[in-house]
């Protein structure tokens, strides 16, 4: 397949990464404060930090997440510190140490907020505790994937145990620190299996109560509806369970018991998200109720071009052929539906959703919309070789360098008007803002281009 995508194109993808993205975040989202130890929960388009604003596992997740991936990606150790600032915050701030799991959120001090379990919370500390892991692994510990005693399997992590990672039987006095961190991983993978899963309709719920029972509080944000399940979350316990499959014998030399399991119930999530959250409109259903009966009748282009990736991404990690072939068709028509209908070909960018039957769309240039486009069309071009979607890729990212891209006080707009101007309500980084979208498109295009 001929390639439209030149050495320059790439360039500019690693410059974005790593002398925008990354040092950003590194300079002006940790809270060092004595006692207050973790990430800003808001910062504003001049950079300057809210100190007293709670702060939420997502985003704390999702910077252990970046920077772990980052250090793999590269080999290079010393984009683990951030790594590591985001684990200690985890383990000391937000892992309940009575019933297991994480909190939702967090005062600066580490006073629970909302302590309930929110399941798209869990999904992403388990996808950046696998991540991290893995890295501990590779750049500290060797590289070479050690045994797995019986006692290592993953604890329930009920308030009997305390919650805590389970201890690995071996002659070492304690596990080493990709170990302990895989097994927290696995802590939650369990909790979710055992108390978020629907073992009869299949997916999982939006949230459980603080002692992981059944709680009417199922919000997932302002933005959202109190629903018993979502796409939203549904799409992330996937995209988590895909990193813990892959990271696993990174870690683990003899998981291939666990790893199974943790296939298994990955391969069930990826039906369940094109039989049941997938609409007859190639859009993805955005609230349902248990039954997976849909709720609204909104459309998020974002999330319909980020799916059709994610999708393919777990069913290729699991190297299942008749899995690849039951969806491949499905997923291409998402990223087709998506750029005929979300995708604002005159200017590049990504539209935000539509709703009310189509009366209200919004047109709002969104920061992670405009990245997952990225990602999403560049994925369709590898599957088809189709040059529309690579020239929406080019013409996506031709925005973002144009527009999107704060050149005076760096990262990331968080949005911009139809018009391209930026909205300064919208916070610059906080508890939904962090490196996580664009820095994995940039991560996501090197590796699969391997221009790293």
């Amino acid at each position: 397949m001929a390639a439209p995508f030149t050495s320059d194109f790439y360039k500019s993808i690693k410059d974005e990464l790593f002398n925008n993205i990354l040092p950003y975040w590194e300079k002006h989202a940790r809270d060092t404060t004595s006692g207050n130890e973790g990430f800003f929960g808001a910062i504003d388009n001049d950079n300057n930090p809210d100190y007293k604003i709670q702060r939420s596992i997502v985003m704390t997740s999702r910077f252990l997440w970046t920077y772990s991936a980052v250090a793999r990606l590269t080999k290079d150790a010393r984009y683990l510190p951030m790594a590591d600032f985001a684990y200690n915050t985890i383990i000391t701030k937000y892992w309940d140490k009575e019933n297991g799991g994480v909190y939702w959120s967090v005062l600066p001090d580490g006073t629970p907020k909302v302590s309930k379990k929110q399941i798209y919370g869990e999904a992403f500390c388990c996808y950046g505790l696998s991540e991290y892991a893995a890295a501990l692994r590779e750049l500290r510990e060797g590289g070479e994937s050690l045994p797995l005693a019986a006692a290592g399997q993953p604890s329930s992590a009920t308030p009997s145990n305390g919650g805590n990672p389970a201890q690995l039987d071996s002659p070492r006095n304690a596990p080493l620190a990709s170990e302990e961190a895989m097994n927290y991983a696995l802590d939650i993978f369990n909790l979710l299996e055992t108390h978020a899963l629907d073992p009869e309709a299949g997916g999982y719920v939006e949230a459980r109560d603080v002692n992981w029972s059944e709680t009417n509080d199922m919000i997932l944000s302002p933005k959202d509806m109190n629903c018993p399940k979502s796409m939203n979350t549904n799409l992330h316990v996937m995209e988590a369970y895909t990193n813990l499959y892959r990271t696993l014998p990174v870690v683990f030399a003899d998981a291939k018991a666990l790893r199974a399991e943790v296939g298994d119930t990955l391969a069930s999530l990826v039906r369940v998200s094109v039989d049941k959250i997938l609409q007859p409109n190639a859009h993805l259903g955005m609230f349902f109720d248990m039954e997976w009966k849909l709720l609204a009748d909104e459309i998020s282009y974002g999330h319909d071009i980020e799916a059709s990736w994610l999708l393919w991404e777990a069913a290729c990690e699991l190297e299942d052929e008749e899995l690849k072939s039951e969806i491949r068709d499905t997923v291409i028509r998402v990223a087709q539906v998506a750029l005929d209908e979300g995708f604002d070909k005159e200017n590049g960018c990504m539209e935000n959703f539509l709703r009310d039957q189509g009366k209200v769309r919004d047109r709002t240039r969104v920061w992670w919309n405009q990245a997952e486009a990225v990602n999403g069309f560049y994925n369709a071009w590898e599957m088809t070789g189709d040059s529309k979607y690579s020239d929406a890729c080019l013409k996506e990212w031709d925005w973002i360098l144009n527009h999107q891209i704060d050149k005076k006080n760096g990262e990331w707009w968080n949005a911009l008007d139809e018009k391209g101007q930026p909205i300064l309500a919208e916070d610059k980084g906080g508890n939904w803002k962090t490196s996580y979208h664009n820095g994995r498109t940039c991560l996501e295009l090197l590796r699969r281009s391997n221009n790293f």
